[in-house]
């Protein structure tokens, strides 16, 4: 008798005829699936994700508040890797109708993805790699010889996928951007009632999304400002700002110094600041030992 409990999946979809027509495609190809939940933005799809700990994840690249990649990411930041409830990282697929340059970079990846209005011979294909991929876990996880892909090892795989996907996906730069390349912002323009004032960006340490508004902080004040941090990143020199989490960019010579916990949260200290700030595991390989 076998006693193998049944795959699971969670399903995050903001159309519900779509979701609906994955679903029951999904019922004829891999009868023995558990659809766990549908939900249909990013924050419901990690949240539910995080309590359900699904086998595998159908995530829709365009949801309302996160994208599926940044889903994806912040489930992978969240996911618990030690203790009695940790359990594999799912196996993701994403449902995108995005253009072929985006498609080359999930290939490039080796993400599995689907493409809107999915067809059922695409589909059947994926359900295939999914079911070797999960019969491939559980030899592993029975294995007294710990295979290199299984653990952090695998999450580690998948956090190194969705670091290039995350850039990847925004497509490849236009004829005008490469005509005319961003210039390194110089300053920061932050009202303070009725006053503007003119901050260095030479000067800010870091740049922290809250709320509705950006934290500037220099070692000496913080500032407030209304411009999204992906679109000021934009403008900000790479090699100067170091992108440590989804909503902070730090100033990497101003880095003092990087610890991580018992429980294996990274967080980090800058000179002129006294709070620390975290560092998710999507950006924890910059802090590797030399």
């Amino acid at each position: 008798m076998n006693h193998t409990r049944p795959p699971t999946a969670l399903i995050a979809e903001d159309e519900p005829l779509l979701a609906a027509a994955l679903q029951a495609e999904l019922a004829k190809l891999w009868p023995e699936l558990r659809i766990l939940a549908c939900v249909g933005d990013g924050d419901s799809a990690v949240a539910q994700s995080l309590a359900r700990k699904p086998d595998v994840l159908f995530f829709d690249i365009r949801m309302p508040g996160q994208s599926g990649i940044d889903a994806a990411a912040a489930l992978a930041d969240a996911w618990e890797t030690q203790g009695a409830d940790a359990a594999p990282f799912p196996a993701l697929v994403f449902v995108t109708a995005y253009d072929q340059y985006a498609i080359n970079a999930f290939e490039a990846q080796a993400i599995d993805y689907l493409l809107k209005p999915v067809q059922p011979d695409r589909l059947k294909k994926t359900v295939s790699k999914l079911q070797l991929a999960l019969i491939q876990r559980a030899q592993a996880a029975t294995s007294l010889i710990a295979p290199a892909w299984s653990g952090d090892t695998q999450l580690d795989a998948t956090l190194a996928q969705l670091r290039h996907l995350l850039g990847a996906v925004s497509g490849p730069p236009s004829d005008a951007s490469r005509a005319n390349p961003v210039v390194p912002l110089q300053v920061i323009q932050a009202s303070v009632g009725a006053t503007i004032h003119m901050v260095p960006v030479e000067e800010v340490l870091c740049f922290e999304a809250a709320d509705k508004y950006l934290r500037v902080l220099t070692a000496e004040r913080e500032y407030l400002i209304r411009t999204p941090l992906k679109e000021l990143q934009a403008q900000l020199d790479a090699q100067v700002f170091w992108q440590i989490h989804r909503g902070t960019v730090v100033r990497a010579q101003a880095i003092a110094s990087v610890s991580r916990d018992e429980a294996g949260k990274t967080t980090l200290q800058l000179r002129g600041l006294k709070e620390k700030f975290g560092v998710s595991r999507l950006y924890s390989h910059l802090f590797k030992a030399m």
